[in-house]
């Protein structure tokens, strides 16, 4: 069996992701947003004058195949007084690379072959200045991811200052996919960011690969606050535009109590509950299992379930 998949995403949600499928016998496009301006990024942003890095290297962390301690070099973070402090070693590599390649998507590809990952990694674009930018139900106009992520204002629709010019590999890998996966991560600033333009959005439409989304497990404050799983896939299909989810893969476990308290009051965050009605009003095929495990009291997705999931569909179809 020989398919290809294309995922969108970026940070922790695609990681996981991509941690549990990299071993099984498919083709694997991740395409990562480079939109980020805070942290160790968003200062190799203004020096260097670069797309976001960031979200590569983890992607790359985690699809590798060298020694764990390596991963923890690259993840490892400056903590001093100087001006490395709180650069991660991963990012300056990617930029290292950067200046002597000229392009991200070379940058990432050496990188890939140094750390022994196996799949492709593709930038949304190229652009150096892409600037994410929100309009809040109050009507106010956010600039910038980390301002977004930040922002306590409801957010009501995401769009880019300037219409990116999408990596022209990513267009090919979607015209060729056989499933196309919105992975689960923030909603607006690491999914929604690369469907947003337009290019991508034209091809889509050309495209007759399902599109699969996998749902997050607990809503994001100021952004989904009481979304349901059909409130996700809902206004996922708006950016979309002809295109529609096809697939939605949600976690139905049991949280317990104490884990869902320390979230709601700690993290003003909720379960995203399965609203059946919802999602057979949208004509989106619902697969619903038990997704969700607790690590040191964080709720995170089983990635070798989801993986399996997705092996079965591509199986199946």
């Amino acid at each position: 069996m020989h398919k290809e998949i294309v995922i969108f995403g970026g940070g922790t949600g695609m990681s996981g992701l991509l941690s549990g499928l990299k071993d099984f016998p498919i083709d694997i496009t991740a395409v990562i947003t480079v939109s980020d301006n805070g942290r160790s990024t968003g200062k190799l942003r203004k020096e260097f004058n670069t797309p976001a890095v960031g979200d590569i290297r983890k992607v790359i962390t985690n699809l590798s195949n060298i020694d764990p301690n390596i991963k923890k070099a690259l993840e490892y973070r400056f903590n001093t007084s100087s001006d490395l402090n709180g650069h991660a070693v991963g990012n300056l590599l990617l930029t290292a690379m950067l200046d002597i390649t000229g392009n991200l998507k070379e940058s990432a590809k050496y990188l890939c072959t140094l750390l022994d990952v196996r799949h492709t990694i593709l930038p949304i674009s190229e652009d150096s200045n892409l600037t994410l930018m929100a309009k809040t139900k109050g009507g106010h106009i956010i600039e910038g991811e980390e301002e977004i992520t930040h922002s306590t204002e409801t957010v009501e629709k995401i769009f880019y200052k300037e219409e990116p010019h999408v990596t022209k590999e990513v267009l090919e890998k979607i015209k060729t996919a056989d499933l196309i996966i919105l992975s689960m991560g923030s909603l607006y600033t690491s999914l929604l960011p690369n469907i947003i333009c337009q290019e991508v959005i034209n091809t889509l439409k050309e495209s007759t690969a399902p599109i699969m989304y996998i749902c997050n497990a607990v809503t994001q404050p100021g952004e989904t606050d009481h979304f349901t799983v059909g409130d996700h896939v809902a206004l996922i299909n708006q950016y979309l535009d002809q295109r529609k989810v096809d697939i939605v893969v949600a976690g139905n476990t049991k949280i317990d109590q104490e884990i869902a308290e320390k979230y709601k009051t700690e993290e003003q965050k909720d379960p995203v509950k399965i609203d059946h009605a919802k999602l057979d009003n949208l004509g989106v095929k619902l697969i619903e299992k038990d997704l969700i495990k607790v690590q040191n009291k964080v709720l995170r997705h089983d990635s070798m379930k989801i993986a399996s999931i997705i092996m079965s569909y591509l199986t199946e179809d």
